[in-house]
């Protein structure tokens, strides 16, 4: 599962968060999948070497089964993809923590054209114009989404002014995303 590293993580000590959970199709209070707990949590160092540099905003959660099932045998999967091309139309959806987004309470969804993070110097971001706020981190960017289906390209990391910004799934969110899937 995606995830943001500042969601994982406590970038002060470098150590992971514990009991990190996921409650898939939470809504108002209701929790109509369950609580899904990690197992183990999978982030890029770079974050805290190059000082909470958003480049590297990205982590995997590795699930428990509840109920002897698996998190995508419950609610299915979005696809993933890696090295994946910018600057086209994308969905972002997160639990933002204003008001105007439920308080947290709701599932929140923006669309746009992407475009290049040209705020922050070295910035391999990328966003679109919307912002969702605190409580969205780690949800997720897709791309080629229809009919509630498409592929993970990101997840929401930064705001800035009306912007939402997602890091890209480079070759070292791969060699982490397999090192996940092998654990």
């Amino acid at each position: 599962m995606l995830t943001a590293y500042h969601c994982t993580v406590d970038a002060a000590t470098g150590t992971g968060y514990r009991n990190w959970v996921f409650i898939p199709g939470y809504n108002n209070g209701n929790r109509p999948y369950g609580t899904f707990a990690a197992r183990r949590l999978f982030w890029d160092a770079q974050y805290v070497s190059t000082r909470s540099n958003a480049n590297w905003d990205y982590a995997f959660a590795v699930m428990n089964t509840l109920n002897g099932r698996t998190l995508a045998d419950t609610v299915g999967a979005q696809g993933i993809a890696f090295n994946s091309q910018t600057g086209r139309h994308v969905h972002s959806f997160g639990y933002g923590g204003s008001a105007a987004e439920g308080n947290g309470e709701r599932l929140n969804h923006c669309e746009g054209n992407e475009f290049a993070d040209a705020g922050r110097p070295g910035s391999t971001m990328w966003g679109i114009d919307c912002v969702q706020t605190g409580g969205s981190s780690g949800g997720g960017f897709l791309a080629d989404f229809s009919g509630g289906a498409g592929y993970l390209i990101g997840n929401i990391s930064v705001s800035a002014g009306t912007n939402e910004y997602h890091p890209t799934l480079g070759n070292e969110a791969l060699g982490l995303y397999q090192q996940a899937g092998a654990a």
